[in-house]
């Protein structure tokens, strides 16, 4: 039973990690517990997996008064994750980080099981530090996320569970056709601009503005992530452009980095473990309002190796962004450069070394163990 909900951040870590396990183990049964609020309630079953909902609220001190309800639905929800546990007769409870997956945890020790939690973020979330006080096994992406945790001394960097498209890909051999699929014109360098799973109106605006500015350039072409609810408004800003492409999600990630000359993101953590596993060049905008900044922290990851600039959120304008960007995609050597300087750590193979330790929790040992070590 995996926990995973609200943000894509969490949800596809959780998905990759249950293909994993389904590689690993054909018949195993898998399953999610989630909100339903949250993008699970459409990723999880398109995915094909079952979703089973809980009354969880999110660890967010800007819900007011209602912040008192916290204590309260926290333990209802652990009793509907103790149920739905007992019910699939689940062997291993799983923990993704995110409001849903801390009463997963709290049911899983209730119920006698073991459990373990993978913190994606560098700087741990507030779930997290919580059920990291509920069980022994404490997985990280990052080993800067270690410090935050109780028993943090004790986990294991596996790194980011990223999809198994993502892990093993070749940039330089699927361009051509990636460029094809995307409608990238010959000779232009793609630059695609992806705000998360909910999309970001920042990067958005911004984009289409710069889309406005080189609209009779030929030598470069933006695909402008939106998210659903800005995606009339973007259209209608860049109705007859033909130097920009907006597109509500972007579903093929392997195309796309395969395609791509630069990114403009946010720096959510499985943003950064696959840039850092594809090697794609990146201007990073974390978002202002993650909790402890954690996506600053997520970011510096790759701007302190040189693979990556970063942008802050208040200047991030058209005219900042020409700035960054004109030099970089006029500089082949540069761009190639802060490619090699990506380092891919352990997140192409971290789903796997995630699934081993999740299978030896659940009485069921791979025959020959993945080196899940990294420990101090």
């Amino acid at each position: 039973m995996i926990g995973a909900g609200g943000t894509g951040g969490h949800i596809y870590p959780g998905l990759a990690l249950a293909d994993a396990l389904r590689r690993a183990v054909p018949a195993a049964e898998i399953s999610f517990v989630g909100t339903t609020r949250g993008l699970e309630t459409r990723l999880i079953p398109r995915a094909g997996y079952r979703l089973h909902t809980v009354d969880m609220i999110p660890f967010d001190p800007s819900l007011g008064a209602r912040r008192y309800l916290l204590p309260s639905a926290l333990v209802r929800s652990a009793g509907q994750c103790r149920t739905v546990l007992r019910e699939q007769r689940a062997q291993v409870a799983v923990g993704m980080g995110g409001y849903p997956s801390a009463p997963v945890i709290l049911g899983a020790r209730w119920s006698g099981l073991p459990s373990l939690i993978h913190e994606s973020n560098a700087v741990p979330g507030r779930a997290n530090r919580f059920a990291a006080r509920l069980t022994p096994h404490v997985a990280v992406a990052f080993d800067r996320s270690r410090a935050g945790l109780a028993g943090g001394e004790h986990a294991r960097v596996v790194g980011m569970p990223i999809a198994a498209a993502l892990a093993g890909l070749d940039r330089a051999a699927r361009r051509p056709e990636a460029r094809r699929a995307l409608g990238v014109p010959d000779g232009a360098r793609l630059v695609v601009f992806n705000g998360g799973s909910l999309g970001a109106a920042r990067l958005t605006e911004a984009a289409t503005e710069l889309a406005r500015r080189w609209r009779h350039r030929r030598d470069v072409h933006l695909l402008i992530k939106t998210g659903p609810d800005a995606l009339e408004e973007a259209r209608f800003r860049l109705a007859g452009s033909e130097v920009a492409r907006v597109v509500p999600y972007l579903d093929h990630m392997d195309q796309v980095y395969a395609a791509a000359d630069l990114v403009v993101c946010r720096a959510g953590s499985a943003t950064v473990a696959e840039l850092a596993s594809t090697g794609v060049p990146a201007v990073l905008v974390p978002y202002p309002h993650a909790p402890g900044d954690h996506q600053t922290h997520n970011a510096r990851v790759l701007t302190d190796a040189g693979a990556g600039l970063l942008l802050p959120d208040a200047e991030t304008t058209a005219g900042r962004l020409a700035e960054l960007v004109e030099p970089l995609l006029a500089d082949p050597a540069r761009l190639a450069a802060m490619e090699s300087a990506a380092d891919p750590g352990p997140h192409a193979y971290a789903a796997d070394l995630l699934a081993a330790e999740v299978l030896r929790l659940a009485g069921h040992p791979l025959p020959t163990p993945h080196p899940l070590e990294r420990t101090p």
